[in-house]
């Protein structure tokens, strides 16, 4: 929810031209100004509303948390270091044709397979990546296109642009998948629904993804072709320990660069993102670690999503274990660490501690306790 409206022109001043535009796709469709160019939002020609969808939803527009999150979970803004929590474990996929193709374990492929399977949703808003392994928004309605979407790219893939450009009348219950400034996105669209294109309520299910940064295409691209042949690759990782390089795998076998080499590809926008976890879905999702090969961490936030890794588990599609304090140790300090780094950071670029240019509706004490780090 923004405290402030403005449309494509303050959009391109206060998001993209400042450097914080995150590539969530959100903006896409319902404007014929705004569109998607060489893996990056462009505005096509001079808007002359004051007020539009792209600047309302934006993650990266004002927005007031506690809203947000009383929208979303009935309750103010939670000052837990992973976000409103019911209980965090360990998950993976029993289908081994969803752990042969999966990222980690499986375990958002395996949910969203079950879902549509016991009719729970009608489709999947999420990303796939084309011949060429660029990644972008895909509407998946079969557990055949579903398996299709699995894996990670790494580059933003303006997935939402998917959402945006389902017709107004769509009635589908969908599912969606995103990491945290497309979900946050789409809980600013269900707070205030787009004039244009999909209904947020039909998203039943919102599933968020870990994230730590994404890729820029323009500065990628030429790094990956150097590597190989992109329609050749099966699937791009970061091996968690060491964790020092990028991995592709082709069909030939591994190739693998220094992650030195793929950091200036990295969008600067990231480092102002507060959200490792996707703190606004239903269930988060990300990896276990180098001592859990093959799992993934989950992080349940709502009933909805309660419900559905139990009725997954109890129908044998997945297996879930506690997940060691260790490890739960470990994840909330990684979590809290992001957020403290990107308040500090978005104070130090408004200049102003007391600015954190998009975050607004926090209590002062929790901002302040935040930025001093």
């Amino acid at each position: 929810m923004s405290s402030t409206k403005g449309g494509s022109k303050n959009l391109l001043e206060d998001v993209i031209n400042a450097g914080l535009c995150t590539g969530c796709g959100a903006c896409v469709t319902g404007c014929p100004y705004i569109a998607v160019r060489e893996g990056r939002i462009v505005v096509l020609d001079r808007c002359t509303l004051e007020e539009g969808d792209c600047y309302r939803h934006c993650p990266r527009t004002r927005t007031d948390m506690n809203a947000v999150s009383d929208k979303v979970f009935g309750v103010p803004f939670s000052s837990a270091e992973t976000g409103q929590t019911l209980t965090i474990a360990m998950a993976r996929s029993m289908d081994n044709r969803i752990s042969k193709k999966a990222q980690d374990g499986g375990t958002v492929t395996a949910l969203l397979a079950f879902a549509l399977s016991a009719g729970v949703i009608e489709a999947v808003v999420c990303t796939k990546m084309d011949a060429d392994k660029a990644p972008h928004g895909f509407v998946a309605r079969s557990h055949a296109e579903l398996l299709q979407c699995s894996g990670s790219s790494y580059e933003a893939g303006f997935a939402l642009e998917a959402f945006r450009k389902l017709p107004a009348g769509t009635a589908d219950r969908l599912a969606a998948i995103g990491v945290g400034c497309q979900i946050e996105a789409l809980a600013k669209m269900k707070a205030e629904a787009p004039v244009n294109g999909g209904n947020p309520d039909n998203i039943q299910l919102t599933v968020g993804l870990f994230c730590g940064w994404s890729l820029r295409s323009g500065y990628f691209r030429p790094v990956l072709k150097g590597m190989c042949d992109p329609t050749r690759i099966v699937k791009f990782d970061i091996p968690h320990s060491p964790h020092t390089s990028f991995d592709v795998y082709t069909e030939e076998g591994k190739s693998s660069v220094s992650l030195d080499e793929i950091r200036p590809a990295i969008n600067p926008a990231c480092q102002y993102c507060w959200d490792m976890t996707a703190e606004f879905s239903d269930i988060s999702v990300g990896s276990a670690g180098s001592r859990f090969p093959g799992w993934n961490t989950i992080i349940v936030r709502t009933a909805r999503g309660a419900e559905l890794l139990a009725r997954a588990r109890d129908a044998g599609l997945v297996e879930i274990r506690e997940l060691p304090e260790w490890r739960l140790v470990k994840l909330k300090t990684a979590a809290l660490t992001r957020k403290k780094t990107a308040f500090k950071r978005i104070a130090e670029k408004s200049g102003d501690s007391h600015d954190l240019l998009y975050i607004s509706g926090l209590s002062e004490g929790f901002a302040d306790r935040l930025v001093a780090g």
